[in-house]
């Protein structure tokens, strides 16, 4: 990845609301990320924490029903949201289906890039989100799981 590649994501974290933006290209990875108050800076990818698809919360969510606990499945990346691989088809999941670790829940697109979001472990769909075309931000809370 050439320096004016990265200066321009660079200015395209500081122009937006993100908080934090992770490219690879062939076999560089550059995290760029800013903290309130300041402006964007990248780290190398040998500095940058591995990214996984989904993030978990480390603690359970009950409901207040008394039902098993909740687990969320958060956005790992700011984009958009796409419920179904393609428009027109079916959803990848909706609430009540039960799903395996793994299985493909949703994709987000950042930048063109197409990032699948899988179910960190198996159960039931207990929510789910309402968007689907639209933008979620980093760590939104797209389904739960029990």
């Amino acid at each position: 990845m050439d320096l004016s590649k990265i200066k321009t994501l660079i200015d395209f974290v500081g122009r937006s609301n993100i908080t934090e933006l992770t490219v690879t290209e062939k076999d560089v990875t550059v995290r760029i990320f800013r903290t309130p108050g300041q402006g964007a800076s990248a780290t190398p990818a040998s500095e940058a924490p591995e990214t996984t698809d989904t993030v978990v919360s480390g603690r359970d969510a009950s409901s207040a029903d008394g039902q098993a606990p909740a687990f969320p499945v958060r956005a790992p990346v700011f984009g958009v949201l796409h419920r179904s691989p393609a428009p027109g088809q079916e959803p990848f999941i909706g609430v009540g289906d039960t799903v395996e670790e793994g299985q493909t829940l949703f994709i987000i697109e950042a930048m063109k890039v197409f990032n699948t979001i899988t179910a960190p472990r198996a159960g039931r769909i207990m929510r789910l989100t309402e968007i689907d075309g639209g933008e979620v931000e980093t760590g939104a809370v797209l389904a739960e799981i029990a």
